[in-house]
Formats: structure tokens, sequence, C-alpha cells
């Protein structure tokens, strides 16, 4: 599972010409599976992201989490981030779980988000052609791989 986390002053997702859902001051999150991703990688990523101090204090320093400004999350599925490109120009996405594992572990994503804050959870919808706007806030973008947690 890999997630890429952008602090946002806002966010928007459009399908087919229409806005599907937008944020406010938030995170926008991208997530990624693979086929051995389980509810204890969900477990673990989703408390990291509610509590990743990455909003600042009154001082300016990075020191406040999602939960404590109330900001708005927008979660979107993305199996690009499963890109290698090892070898060659073009990327393979054999390690990317395919939709049957890939959509429930999206569904139990977004869900264990919703347990742990009380902010509404906006998102993008699995498969679809997704066109993404963002104002990214500083620029914060945090990348985090449950497969290899530093």
């Amino acid at each position: 599972m890999k997630v890429v986390i952008q602090r946002v002053l806002n966010c928007s997702v459009e399908i087919a010409g229409k806005i599907k859902s937008e944020t406010g001051k938030g995170i926008l999150v991208l997530v990624g599976f693979e086929q051995e991703d389980n509810d204890k990688d969900i477990e673990r990523i989703s408390k990291k992201i509610i509590n990743l101090r990455i909003f600042n204090d009154e001082t300016g320093r990075m020191n406040l989490s999602i939960k404590d400004v109330q900001g708005e999350i927008m979660i979107v599925s993305q199996f690009t981030l499963h890109a290698s490109t090892k070898k060659g120009n073009r990327p393979s996405y054999i390690k990317a779980a395919k939709p049957d594992i890939a959509i429930p572990l999206y569904n139990k994503f977004i869900e264990e988000i919703r347990k742990l804050i009380s902010s509404e959870i906006k998102t993008g919808e699995f498969g679809a052609d997704m066109k993404i706007s963002l104002i990214n806030d500083g620029p914060v973008t945090i990348i985090i791989d449950s497969k290899n947690p530093e």
C-alpha cells in the first residue's frame, strides 16, 4: 500500500466534466494497493495519516495533525503509484492489485479513515478517468509505503 499525502488549501475531483467532490483546507490522499495488502496495512497507514503533524501551529512550525486543524480529507485511488520503471520506458503495473482486490481495500481504507476522524471524507471514483485540481499548501507532500516504513 502506497499513499501520497498532499497538504492542500483546496482540491476537487472532476469526472466527465462534472465536479464529483471538493474540499477546502486539508489533505489529498492518493492511494494505491498491492495484491498482498491487508487490513493491518490499512489500519497502520490510516492512523499514521490522521496523526501526521504536517500543519503549522501558531509559531509556524509543522506541529498539528489533520484532526487538530479540523481539516477536510479527499481520498483518490491511484494504481499508478505502483509503477515499475526498472526496465524500458513504459511503466509496468504488475505490482498493483487488480480491481477485485483493490476495490474492497479502497472501501475499507475510506471506512477506516472515517472511524478515526469526524471530518467528512470526500472521494474520487475507483477506476474513473478523473481530473484532480489542487492547490498544494507549502508545498507539503509525504509518501508512505506500507512495505517500506521509514
